[in-house]
């Protein structure tokens, strides 16, 4: 009977074990650098000019600012349900900033995007306070549509909101067709909404919009099964 070797049996399995934690880790939540990706010429900017920093805890991305929406995809990068986590800095100016995430992206004009108004966070004013965070669907629900056949479903207030002028840590759920958004690790959805479209997926980038520029930074995405 051919006796068994131990040693080399245990590290056989230590190391099946291994590569099955790190296929696991591969499916699961993966963190990107931004100021890496740009660097290293990974995004695919659109109607804006990129440029990376580092500041404290910080390592990313700032857009400069532009006349109408723009963009920057990460290359070869689909994305289908799961969490998308990053922190973003806009600013405390009134129609000046505009600042979230794309997914489900077709090409430029074609996405899906929850971003949000920080001039609005502080505000005092009842309206504009709950038109802080806001999903849209391009091209066929901009937020004006949105704001005049839906007023007051597709955009929110944001509960214990941050200043305009400060870093947040938003995170976004998508489970097709179900869109929710929380922020600064609330436990209700500032957020939450049904999708208007059929995309169940596509291609994920950072957004800005009209007028706007903006930073982002730490973006992790937790890929999940459809």
């Amino acid at each position: 009977m051919k006796q068994v070797n131990l040693k080399h049996l245990s590290l056989t399995i230590i190391l099946g074990l291994l590569t099955f934690l790190s296929g696991r880790g591969q499916a699961g939540v993966v963190s990107y650098d931004l100021y890496g990706l740009s660097e290293n010429n990974k995004l695919e900017i659109f109607n804006r000019k990129v440029s990376s920093f580092a500041e404290k805890d910080k390592k990313g991305i700032s857009f400069s600012k532009k006349e109408n929406d723009g963009v920057a995809w990460i290359t070869d990068l689909a994305f289908s349900n799961g969490v998308i986590e990053l922190d973003i800095r806009g600013k405390d100016e009134y129609q000046q900033s505009f600042v979230g995430i794309a997914f489900h992206g077709v090409d430029n004009n074609t996405l899906d995007a929850v971003y949000f108004r920080p001039f609005n966070f502080q505000s005092t004013d009842s309206v504009r306070k709950i038109h802080a965070v806001q999903y849209i669907s391009q091209p066929d629900y901009p937020w004006q549509v949105l704001r005049e056949k839906f007023n007051g479903k597709y955009e929110k207030a944001i509960s214990h909101a941050p200043g305009g002028n400060e870093w947040f840590h938003a995170k976004i759920v998508i489970k097709y067709p179900i869109v929710k958004v929380y922020v600064n690790g609330n436990q209700e959805p500032s957020l939450s909404v049904e999708q208007l479209n059929k995309r169940t997926s596509g291609k994920i980038g950072l957004w800005v919009g009209n007028n706007s520029d903006g930073d982002f930074a730490n973006l992790i995405i937790l890929k999940q099964d459809q």
